[in-house]
């Protein structure tokens, strides 16, 4: 399953010069999680990830390779306890999952299924005072953390272990890999673009389970199939498995 294998390629260049502290999973060692959203207001917050309109980046790969291993946490820059005003922010999921195939080749559906899976845990985890906005359309993730929460310790190696936790529960996924990124010199304008991309190929399997047409000249997500490996062959795939009936 290489859909995304470009994007996760060019993932560790986007992250700056820092050398990121790595922290392996440990289920034991999560942030307590208040089981809906909640709401932090203004005089309660520490600061901002992604406040006053600075980069707040956040996308989910996935792929059947062996680019992630292990299960593990890797931070770029500043932790949650040594921030003390608004930063640049990016939280990149890279997971191994299952090859999930059928009979010899993709398995369109199942892969898709897997693919919402994954995306949909970044709305199952809610760490208590670290309240989550995010919008898909511009692909932020913004986080106001509570002076509480800063108070008692809060860490991104407890909240990675919380997300680590819960994708665990899906059978597909074999290891995972949360990475949080506070530093100034990343290019979260290319992290954004890849984001971007990795939307598009979400959309463009959900347009082919709907049965899109097999007509390249006038697809209007022509330019994605062409530049991402796999695509097309999913498509025409499918189109194949069907007309055998």
């Amino acid at each position: 399953m290489e859909l995304y294998n470009s994007i996760i390629e060019k993932v560790n260049g986007h992250l700056g010069s820092t050398v990121p502290k790595k922290y392996a999973y440990n289920p034991d060692k999560t942030w307590e999680d208040v089981g809906g959203n909640q709401l932090i207001m203004m005089k309660e917050s520490a600061y901002e990830l992604g406040g006053d309109n600075k980069p707040a980046v956040n996308y989910a790969c996935i792929s059947s390779d062996d680019y992630v291993t292990e299960d593990e946490i890797w931070v770029y820059g500043k932790d949650l306890n040594e921030i003390n005003g608004s930063v640049s922010f990016a939280r990149i999921v890279l997971v191994k999952v299952d090859s999930l195939k059928g009979e010899g080749e993709e398995d369109t559906e199942p892969l898709f299924r897997a693919i919402q899976d994954i995306d949909f845990v970044k709305y199952h985890v809610y760490p208590k005072g670290y309240m989550i906005r995010s919008s898909s359309d511009s692909f932020r993730e913004q986080v106001r953390v509570s002076k509480d929460a800063v108070k008692k310790g809060i860490s991104f190696e407890q909240v990675g272990n919380s997300y680590i936790k819960e994708y665990k529960k899906n059978p597909n996924v074999l290891a995972v890999r949360v990475i949080f990124a506070t530093v100034d010199d990343a290019d979260y304008a290319e992290m954004r673009k890849d984001a971007k991309k990795v939307r598009d190929i979400t959309k463009t399997l959900s347009r082919i389970l709907e049965g899109m047409s097999t007509d390249c000249h006038s697809c209007s997500l022509k330019e994605i199939c062409d530049e991402v490996e796999g695509l097309k062959e999913l498509h025409f795939g499918k189109e194949k498995k069907e007309f055998k009936g």
